[in-house]
Order: structure tokens, then C-alpha cells, then sequence
């Protein structure tokens, strides 16, 4: 069912400018490659690029007391701009684009709608008391954070400790924007969204924590960087008691509704599915992940059952071991082209001995047969790409804005579990295809649970008891941190729950169409390979680059 853009951006004469436009790029496409290497970029991608630069500059909110301003008037403004951007976006004559181009004016296009929807529908500074939460001690394995982040947040991953003096200024003045942006954060937290403010929270709550960790990570630095921690985390400390004052007085529903989640599907991460759809989708995958685990418990009836890890030695004994299986099994079966970073990216990822009564979903995973989440851990290769690789579209060099990029990066790492086990990965450990059907089992069922969330049929915490109910082996624990945390973040970004499913089918369903083009020549090396050159952007723009279909993005295109 298609929803109704809040504004359309396209006349007829921009339809059929568009139409033209792709029939152009598609004779082009058919020239030679050393041919089309040849052919300089038209004059008018080089004003889209130019543009993409301006309008990065103007998507960053101007400064409130050295802090980033989110204050209602400013951000108004901001919105009234918007439509002059997104006009010189639609003038931006098209003509002659190649694929790649065309694809990358719809991923700008897609982030000023990114924009849009942040202000006109998910209000994030207004609502969600995390999004003021901006000290981050690791990285995300994405190409951005996960979910609504402010501009001023402080990567304390990027340091190296014992830290330089350099970089203690660096950082002094980075924590020096958190007591003037929890000041504003009491002006602008205006919503009534309960379950959006519990959690958040929680979630200003583990910024202490992590201020308090950074102190003694610093111990003995200057005054500069030692006052700002200790100014940095009283401001925190009062902020969450002004949360918790308000608390009671918080009421209402944190979901976004079922029309503005498809907007957001459509508009922002160019998803041509809507909420009713993804609803089917996910149902459909529980089940089918729940009956594939019970028919592989009964083909390995009377197997042994696998051994936890018992110490660390163990633990890491086994995970390099995986490492070196993985990567071995990749190589002999031709799966993908194997690059010098993509070992030691796994490498540096593996995790630590985990007692069995602290074990998350993840660790109890990893602790029998790691090669399960490892797999998942493609998001680590598309990293070391992005970093060693630049894309040569300025464009897709970065992270797109809002999380455009979730169905290609989780629904990627999500699959790859799932296509290494069906192409024999687990042959000599059978029971380990049990594990990778829990883990679906389990994204399905955080999926759907997030859905109801956002339609407001279920609270946060229904959605987490759904979550625990219907992961088997009672693997969801409801007590430990993890339950929580991706609960919250689902609620918060509208989407990222069921990315990892969609965004596996929307594979899938690539990899069909291809294998229908390419027939006997259809490599699986080539399809990798293909889908990691076009970057992280959505999947729907993956398959127009890979297949020239762009039949299934027609209902999401401007004006439609």
C-alpha cells in the first residue's frame, strides 16, 4: 500500500526528465568499459556533488553555547530551508547520467527526506532523552552509530592511551559541549513519549559510567582534560535527575505510527515495502527459522552436543581457529575476493571468555560455535573497505545520513550467516546449523516485536517479552543488558529492528535475479564482490546498479 509523500518533488516534467534520463544511462551502460572510463562526468553531476558538500554543511545544526542548537526556532528555520534545498535538487538536469550517477542523486534525495522526517515526525531532541547522550567509548561495527545521534557526539575510541597532550586538549574541549547541551536538552525535551524517556535514562545514566571509566583511563592527566571530565559528568549526574524528576509525568505512546514508519521505509531508506509488509516478511522468516531448527535437532538426533567454552585460553584457542576456518572456507569455495585487511579485521574482533551466568544471546553463541556471529562480522570487512577503499563517488565515500544504510549493512551481515551454512560451512559441525537458525529465530522475533512498538500495539516491554518468547532455547535472557538495549534502540530509530531481516531478503531476492541474468555464469565470488563495489547504500539501489531493474523502485520514486 503506498503512502502519500509528505511533499512531492517531482512534476510530470520531472517524471519524464527522470524516465529519460534512465534510458540515456542505459545506452551508456552498454558502451564498452574502457570506453565509459573515458567519458567525463557531465557537468551537472558535478553540481550534484557540489551540492551533496553544501548541503552536508547546512544539515549540521548552527552552535548554542558552543553546543549543537536543537531549540525549537532554529530547527523550524531549518525546516523552512529544507524546501529550498530539495528545489535545487529536482533542477539538477539528469540527462545523460550513467546508473551510478542517477543512484547517487536518489541517495541525496533520500537524505533531505532523512532530514524532513526528523523534524516534521521522530523529533528526536524533543522526544528521547538519548539522543543527548554523546560520550561513545566504542565503535559501532556500522558505518555510523546505531539510531539518532547528536552532532557533537565524542568517539573516545579514536584516542590512544596513555593520551598525548595534544589529544588532551582535543578532548577537553570536546567534553566542554556536554554541560551547555544538557542545559538546552531541558529546554528542548518537550515530548510525552514514556517508554522513550525511561529508557533514555537509562541510557544518560551509562554516560557517568563512562565518564567515570574515562578518569581513570586519564588518571594523571593536566588540569584542562581533568576538569572537563569532572564538569562533564556533574552535568550528566544532574541532567538525569531532572529526568527522573519529569518521569512521572510522561504518559504517552513512543511509536511513530504505521503511516509514518512507511513514509520513513519509502522516502528515507528506499524500501519499497510497507509496515504491513514487513510484518508478513518477519512472520514468515519465525516461522521458517523455528521449523528449520526442529528438523535439524531430529537429522542430528543422537550427535553430541557441542561444548561451551570453559576459560579464556579456551575461548581464544577456538575463536582464532574459527577465524582460520572461516577465512580457509571462503578462499577454497571462491565465495569472495580475499583481501589483505579482511583477517585481521576479524581478528581484532573477537571477543573475551564470558562466564555462563553473565552470558548475553551473543555469548552464549560464540562460546559454542563462534563462526556463528563471525559471520555476521562482514560488517567488520565492509569497514576495513570503507577505510582502506575510498569509493570513488564522494557521495557514498561516508556514511549516509539517518541510517540509509541499514538494510545493506545488517541485512549483509545477517545473510552471510546464513548463505555460509547453506554453502557447507558447518559440514563438520552440524550442530552448529542449530545455532544459526536460533539467531534467526531471534532477529525475526526482536523484528516484529519492534513493528508492534512503533504501530503503539505493544510497549517497549511487551516487545522485549515477545523478543524472549519466541527466541528459542530460552537463549533471550530478560535480565541482562543486552534485552534492553536493542529494544530502545528500535523504538528510537524506526526501522533498524527489521533491517536485518529485510535487508537478507532484499539480498536474497538479488541474488535470484541475477542468477536469473547471469544463468550458468552466475558466480558467487562476482555477486560479493559486486554488492561491496557499489557501497553501503540501500539495497533497492544495489540491485538497480547490479541488474538495471529498477521495476521494483518505480512506486518509491519522486512524485510517485
Amino acid at each position: 500500500m503506498s503512502q502519500i509523500p509528505h511533499h512531492r518533488s517531482a512534476t510530470l516534467v520531472g517524471r519524464s526528465r527522470f524516465l529519460t534520463a534512465f534510458f540515456a544511462a542505459a545506452a551508456v551502460s552498454c558502451l564498452p568499459l574502457t570506453t565509459r572510463a573515458q567519458l567525463p562526468p557531465p557537468a551537472s553531476y558535478q553540481a550534484l556533488t557540489r551540492l551533496f558538500e553544501q548541503w552536508r554543511a547546512f544539515e549540521r545544526p548552527p552552535l548554542r553555547e558552543g553546543a549543537p542548537d536543537y531549540t525549537a526556532a532554529t530547527l523550524s528555520r531549518k525546516h523552512a530551508e529544507l524546501r529550498t534545498w530539495q528545489k535545487r535538487l529536482d533542477a539538477i538536469d539528469t540527462t545523460g547520467w550513467s546508473t551510478e550517477q542517477q543512484i547517487d542523486w536518489h541517495l541525496v534525495r533520500a537524505e533531505m527526506n532523512g532530514l524532513d522526517f526528523y523534524i516534521r515526525v521522530l523529533k528526536p531532541w524533543a522526544r528521547d532523552p538519548a539522543y543527548y547522550a554523546t560520550v561513545w567509548p566504542d565503535q559501532s561495527d556500522t558505518p555510523d552509530h546505531e539510531g539518532p545521534t547528536n552532532h557533537a557526539a565524542i568517539e573516545l575510541w579514536k584516542y590512544s592511551y596513555p593520551i598525548s597532550p595534544n589529544d588532551q586538549e582535543r578532548l577537553a574541549g570536546e567534553l566542554r559541549t556536554i554541560p551547555p547541551l544538557l542545559r538546552q536538552a531541558r529546554l528542548n525535551l518537550t515530548g510525552n513519549a514514556r517508554d522513550l524517556w525511561m529508557a533514555g535514562i537509562g541510557s544518560v545514566k551509562n554516560q557517568v559510567r563512562d565518564l567515570d571509566d574515562l578518569g581513570r583511563k586519564v588518571a594523571g592527566a593536566g588540569a584542562s582534560l581533568t576538569n572537563a571530565i569532572r564538569d562533564a559528568r556533574q552535568a550528566t549526574v544532574d541532567f538525569v535527575a531532572w529526568l527522573e524528576q519529569r518521569a512521572p509525568s510522561k504518559t504517552g505512546p513512543s511509536g511513530i505510527g504505521k503511516a509514518d514508519y512507511t513514509w520513513s521505509l519509502r522516502n528515507v531508506h528506499l524500501i519499497p515495502l510497507t509496515w504491513e509488509d514487513e510484518v508478513a516478511i518477519l512472520k514468515r522468516e519465525l516461522a521458517r527459522a523455528h521449523a528449520s531448527l526442529r528438523l535439524e535437532e531430529q537429522r542430528n538426533a543422537g550427535r553430541p552436543q557441542i561444548t561451551p567454552v570453559q576459560s579464556e585460553e579456551e575461548y581464544q584457542r577456538r575463536a582464532h581457529a574459527s577465524v582460520d576456518r572461516l577465512m580457509r572456507f571462503i578462499a577454497e569455495k571462491n565465495v569472495i575476493t580475499v583481501k589483505p585487511n579482511m583477517d585481521p579485521a576479524l581478528r581484532a574482533k573477537l571477543g573475551h571468555f564470558v562466564p555462563m551466568d553473565q552470558r548475553n544471546f551473543f555469548a552464549i553463541a560464540t562460546h559454542l560455535e563462534p563462526n556463528t556471529l563471525y559471520t555476521h562480522f562482514y560488517h567488520w570487512w565492509d569497514l576495513a573497505q570503507v577505510r582502506d577503499e575510498p569509493h570513488p563517488s564522494p557521495i557514498r565515500r561516508g556514511a549516509l545520513l539517518y541510517n540509509i544504510w541499514d538494510s545493506r549493512s545488517e541485512g549483509m551481515a545477517t545473510a552471510f550467516e546464513e548463505a555460509m551454512m547453506h554453502a557447507g560451512l558447518y559440514d563438520d559441525n552440524p550442530r552448529a546449523r542449530e545455532i544459526q537458525w536460533i539467531m534467526l529465530a531471534q532477529r525475526a522475533a526482536r523484528g516484529l516485536g519492534s513493528l508492534y512498538a512503533q504501530s503503539n500495539e505493544f510497549t517497549m516491554k511487551q516487545a522485549a517479552d515477545f523478543q524472549v518468547q519466541w527466541t528459542p532455547r530460552g537463549w533471550m535472557s530478560p535480565t541482562l543488558d543486552l534485552l534492553g538495549f536493542e529494544q530502545q534502540l528500535y523504538l528510537r530509530q524506526p526501522g533498524y529492528g527489521t533491517s536485518y531481516i529485510i535487508g537478507k531478503y532484499m539480498l536474497d531476492d538479488l541474488m535470484r535475479e541475477l542468477s536469473r541474468q547471469k544463468a550458468e555464469s552466475f558466480s558467487l565470488r562476482e555477486y560479493y564482490d559486486g554488492v561491496n563495489r557499489a557501497g553501503l547504500i540501500p539495497v533497492s539501489l544495489v540491485r538497480w546498479q547490479l541488474t538495471g531493474n529498477i521495476d521494483h523502485m518505480r512506486d518509491i520514486l519522486p512524485g510517485r
